[in-house]
């Protein structure tokens, strides 16, 4: 399949072309019409658009002449003007204008407008009204404007309640004939555009569905109405005939059979490119999803995390983003103790947790094992989304009706000024790393002195590396006594790198041999060089530490009798000294490592006993030699009748499971006495005698026997 896929890729690549080709001429050529035939639509509907906002302004203007009109020829009258100026008014204006208002087709009402603040006198269908209440008080404005003689008639629209009114106004005065009054009377005709008004004009200028909109118009065309100051009191709006519409919809039929011949004919060329082409990018995307995401969980795989940071980062780079990786404590013992398919439904219900645990989640993914990583984008606090991230992994997880707990590590990251995914990843490792090392279930967020601290470790890894092959890593040996007597019974040697520079302590070089993978050569190399040293001791034994890591090779009991064999090393003299961490970690190999030494006659010490979890069932089940008690549980004598009660305690623990006792730290007589008194059957600390190198250990024994 692997390589099928760049042929693969090279045939759909061709199709593809040949194919986007063949669609592009089409798309042209049916582009091309499909222009011509919405450009003639659009502009067949602009042109009666445009016909129709002229005929709607043609029907406004009509309206209007009528009206203005009507106000003329009744208010240039000379015998209407003596009347009014010198008659009786009021009868000569209701016979006239008010009672013929009543019916009348021309009109609904007149306003005659006194000069100076004279009395009005207005009429709608023959009824005494308010002018200024019924037509607003822009109306006076209109009428003062008209107030002039051999002005043509002054026509707006005003707005009474829910009804638009025409009003047309002119000076009243004489026919043909020069007054000279400061002042003149105004006549005022108006008329309601009622729906019948409105049907009428519509039916006039034909155009359908005019009405009054006293709102936006929206899609309709339209035409303003406006007051004495030119504002918009309403709208003469209308839907448009779309006559290009019509004549579309007429052709539709055959223009969708060309649409249908043509596609028939594409279709018919290009399924086989189409299809193909599919078929190839099918597999494609498969190949794709598979090489990208986890087969497990569903997850994104570590490749496909990658090309996910590297978009994200490259997408918005003032935007937030944080790396979370996730490592799952208890994990491998989950699959030794109900197997490796609880550990995948295990995987599975881990992996729906975390896709649903925070919105600012933008993606998750599955580096291998145990090990998760989560990519969040926003503000959320960082502090936050972990403590979420950890209380959701500590809680149950039901599988099959078992009841799994776990917990989690989080190495933290953010973008700051990380060039790429890849360095993001590996600032997050580190944090992980460092949270494992913290000692799990806790979160610990990148910094530049974990890159400094590193660095500082791989420089030492380097320097020990060397040092093992320069044999730089010497054994000191600090003798064991016999609490009883006080003659030496042995001697212990501890693994001691003395350099130019100053000496390292083992309780940080042994953890980075550890670390690193060399433990077992120094391991090896400690055992010969003691070996090797201490053969003419006999018969004084030999103690010598061992490491869990050790322990746990499947080779270590065949090197140690192997180095027994080569320097001619009495078994029985040999105490190998170990903690209990590795009855914790591997109990089956350190049991069969165990066995078989044992049965070559080397005896086994449980090492720092009092300082962690040793059970009573553990000294039992793997049959340890000898007990070395803890020396924090010797200097806790010193603090009162509580350390001194536990530690004998502990001594008669070892004495009632058969077990001789070695206690280490042994300072002041007042301690040998009480440990002695307790059951401890051997010491060792500084009271005894301090580590020491091989020729300084040989006169120290030479002077203690001759004293």
């Amino acid at each position: 399949m692997l390589a099928r896929r760049p042929k693969e890729s090279r045939e759909g690549y061709s199709v593809f072309i040949a194919t986007s080709l063949l669609l592009l001429v089409a798309v042209i050529l049916g582009g091309m019409g499909a222009h011509v035939v919405d450009r003639m639509r659009s502009s067949a509907n602009a042109l009666d658009d445009n016909r129709a906002i002229l005929a709607a302004e043609a029907a406004v203007s009509s309206f209007k002449g009528k009206l203005a009109a009507t106000v003329r020829d009744n208010a240039v009258w000379d015998e209407a003007y003596k009347a009014i100026t010198q008659g009786d008014r009021d009868a000569w204006t209701y016979e006239n204008w008010g009672k013929t208002s009543a019916d009348y087709a021309l009109y609904d009402g007149v306003v005659l407008t006194a000069p100076a603040g004279g009395k009005s006198i207005a009429y709608l269908k023959a009824n005494m009204i308010d002018p200024r209440e019924y037509l607003g008080a822009k109306f006076l404005g209109q009428t003062e404007s008209a107030a002039r003689p051999g002005m043509d008639p002054i026509v707006n629209f005003f707005k009474s309640g829910n009804d638009i009114i025409a009003v047309a106004s002119e000076a009243v005065q004489p026919f043909g004939s020069q007054v000279e009054d400061s002042q003149y009377y105004v006549l005022s005709f108006f008329k309601t555009l009622t729906s019948e008004v409105v049907a009428e004009m519509a039916k006039d200028h034909q155009l359908p569905k005019l009405h009054i909109t006293y709102g936006p118009a929206g899609d309709l065309l339209n035409s303003p109405l406006t007051d004495v100051d030119g504002v918009e009191v309403a709208r003469l709006a209308w839907p448009s005939a779309a006559p290009g519409n019509t004549i579309f919809d007429e052709v539709r039929p055959f223009i969708a059979a060309a649409i249908a011949v043509l596609g028939v004919y594409l279709v018919g060329v290009l399924y086989a490119g189409w299809s193909e082409t599919r078929r190839l990018k099918s597999l494609a995307d498969r190949a794709r999803h598979e090489a990208t995401h986890d087969s497990l969980s569903g997850l994104l795989n570590r490749l496909g995390l990658i090309e996910g940071l590297n978009r994200l980062m490259q997408a918005n780079k003032s935007q937030m983003l944080v790396l979370h990786l996730i490592d799952l404590d208890g994990f491998k013992a989950v699959n030794d103790a109900w197997g490796h398919a609880i550990g995948d439904q295990l995987i599975r219900l881990v992996a729906e947790a975390l896709r649903d645990i925070h919105p600012d989640a933008a993606g998750v993914a599955r580096l291998g094992g145990d090990e998760f990583a989560l990519i969040q984008l926003g503000s959320a606090n960082l502090a936050e989304l972990d403590d979420q991230l950890l209380e959701r992994l500590k809680k149950p997880f039901f599988i099959e009706g078992r009841t799994i707990e776990i917990g989690a590590s989080i190495g933290v990251a953010s973008r700051d000024d990380a060039e790429d995914a890849h360095e993001l990843l590996r600032r997050a490792d580190m944090a992980l790393y460092e949270a494992k090392e913290t000692g799990r279930g806790c979160a610990i967020i990148y910094h530049p002195d974990l890159d400094r601290q590193r660095e500082k470790i791989a420089a030492l890894e380097s320097e020990l590396r060397r040092a093992l092959q320069k044999d730089e890593i010497q054994p000191v040996f600090q003798p064991l006594a016999s609490a009883a007597s006080g003659d030496i019974t042995g001697v212990e040697a501890l693994a001691r790198w003395r350099r130019a520079e100053g000496a390292i302590g083992p309780d940080a070089f042994i953890p980075l041999a550890e670390k690193c993978g060399l433990i077992d050569i120094l391991g090896l190399q400690m055992l010969r060089k003691s070996i090797v040293a201490s053969k003419a001791w006999a018969p004084l034994s030999l103690s010598v530490n061992v490491s869990p890591i050790q322990l746990c090779n499947l080779n270590f009991a065949g090197d140690v009798l192997a180095v027994l064999e080569e320097e001619g090393f009495d078994p029985s003299r040999l105490t190998l000294e170990i903690t209990e961490a590795v009855l914790m970690s591997n109990p089956e190999q350190a049991r069969r490592s165990i066995t078989a030494l044992k049965s070559a006659g080397i005896r086994f010490a449980l090492d720092d006993f009092g300082a962690g979890y040793a059970s009573i069932g553990t000294l039992r089940e793997f049959g340890f030699d000898r007990m070395k008690i803890d020396r924090s549980l010797v200097q806790a004598m010193d603090d009162g009748s509580t350390g001194r009660n536990v530690l004998t305690a502990t001594i008669s623990l070892a004495m009632a499971l058969g077990i001789p006792v070695t206690a280490e730290g042994i300072e002041s007589a007042d301690q040998a006495d009480a440990l002695r008194v307790a059951g401890c059957d051997q010491l060792q600390g500084y009271l005894v005698g301090r580590p020491m190198g091989r020729d300084e250990l040989v006169s120290w024994l030479a002077s203690s026997i001759a004293a």
